[in-house]
């Protein structure tokens, strides 16, 4: 892989939007776009899969444009997972070593790592990623990597997320069922974390929150480490339903009002009407308008922050709020967070890319972006196949093609 081209693919599948970002990775492990695109999604409800035909049929449709743009045809990719089935536990195991000069080697961070796992984890629940907080050797604890040192008795401490299995397991189904193998789910607001988080932040205390159509996310970073997952479900698309039933309008007319005309300091000097239509044929009245959004941001953000009182990190993080996802393209939405939150709040942007990345330095690609920086970070390249060269079209890449995989199973 030396001399050739090293490609990495983060999918990220939301409820409202399908997002990828191709990259490449030189040998410093520097990543570049080459490609990128956004589709809206199906068949997917409150970040889990409702049937296989609506993801793989939207992943199908959005990885085109995204393939010939990077002239690479993705088969394989580091896959977004979110919903409220995801969360993170704190657990801990021991394991005796041996004599005291014994060397602390790779195989017995493995085992520990499986006694703080198993038995821990219900069986029901796929582990996503265990993160050593910290290990303890004979006793004397504060060490993060004990390897090559000598001791007779090994303990850690480490924080395990986890979902339930069977939506992972029908998440890979609907990314395989469009010809792309998931070769890691992670949830989405640790990938978005991992694009625009500094490694300052991550040690001195900071929480990113996902802010999605149908979900709302939150990680929390202390002393460089994941500390707490947790997912919220509720999300951005809540306040323009809300919008739609109390103005009696269609759900695009709502989205619209809610884009152009709400910010976040909901300013009361603007004018008392709302006047959308080429004409402005069509008003509505500001206040009401206000009053409507205000409640569903106060319900959000008061249940994020109690979720950071729950990991006990409420008002308790030095770097504050890094807010992500679509939902944060919501014109001043970090001043009404602050003066929920009381905390520091500020809208993550992804950082640190080469290439044609210009177009997706937002909120909202974060997750995507994050998800190939973790591919890269992990040597997880996948294999040269230029689009270009490719001589037959891939499995699955029509509606009929689809159905034929899925029917196959049965």
């Amino acid at each position: 892989m030396d001399n050739e081209k090293r490609f990495v693919t983060g999918l990220d599948v939301g409820t409202e939007n399908v997002r990828a970002v191709i990259a490449t990775v030189n040998k410093n492990g520097e990543v570049a776009i080459v490609g990128y695109n956004e589709g809206k999604s199906a068949g997917m409800r409150k970040g889990i899969p409702a049937n296989l035909t609506g993801p793989a049929e939207a992943i199908d449709r959005m990885l085109g444009d995204a393939e010939r743009m990077g002239g690479y045809d993705v088969r394989s990719a580091y896959v977004s997972i979110n919903g409220s089935t995801v969360i993170s536990t704190h657990t801990e195991g021991m394991i005796a070593v041996g004599a005291v000069e014994h060397e602390i080697d790779n195989e017995d961070l493995n085992r520990v790592e499986d006694v703080a796992v198993t038995g821990r984890i219900p069986a029901n629940r796929d582990v996503l990623d265990v993160i050593p907080l910290e290990y303890a050797l004979d006793g004397q604890g504060g060490i993060k990597d004990p390897l090559g040192m000598s001791g007779a008795r090994l303990e850690m401490r480490a924080c395990v997320v986890s979902a339930l299995s069977p939506n992972c397991e029908n998440l890979k189904r609907a990314t395989m069922t469009a010809d792309v193998k998931a070769e890691r789910l992670i949830p989405s607001v640790v990938a978005g974390a991992k694009a625009v988080l500094t490694e300052r932040q991550k040690e001195n205390g900071v929480a990113v929150v996902d802010f999605g159509a149908t979900t709302t996310s939150i990680a929390i970073y202390e002393e460089g480490d994941l500390q707490y997952v947790g997912v919220i479900p509720i999300g951005s698309n809540n306040i323009t339903n809300d919008l739609a039933i109390v103005l009696a309008i269609e759900p695009e007319l709502a989205e619209e009002i809610k884009t152009r005309f709400i910010t976040g300091d909901f300013d009361t000097e603007k004018s008392p009407a709302i006047k959308v239509g080429k004409h402005g044929e069509r008003a509505f009245d500001r206040k009401e308008v206000e009053e409507v959004v205000k409640a569903r941001l106060e319900e959000i953000f008061n249940e994020v922050r109690k979720k950071l009182k729950l990991a006990k990190y409420d008002q308790r993080l030095p770097e504050g709020i890094v807010l992500i996802g679509g939902g944060a393209k919501m014109r001043d939405i970090e001043i009404f967070a602050k003066k929920v939150l009381e905390s520091a709040v500020k809208i993550g942007i992804p950082k640190g890319l080469d290439g044609v990345a210009e177009s997706i330095q937002k909120p909202e690609f974060a997750t995507a972006v994050g998800l190939a920086m973790l591919s890269a970070e992990e040597n997880q390249y996948s294999a040269p196949i230029s689009k270009k060269s490719s001589k037959a079209k891939k499995p699955g890449k029509s509606s009929g093609g689809l159905l034929k995989k899925i029917f196959s199973k049965f």
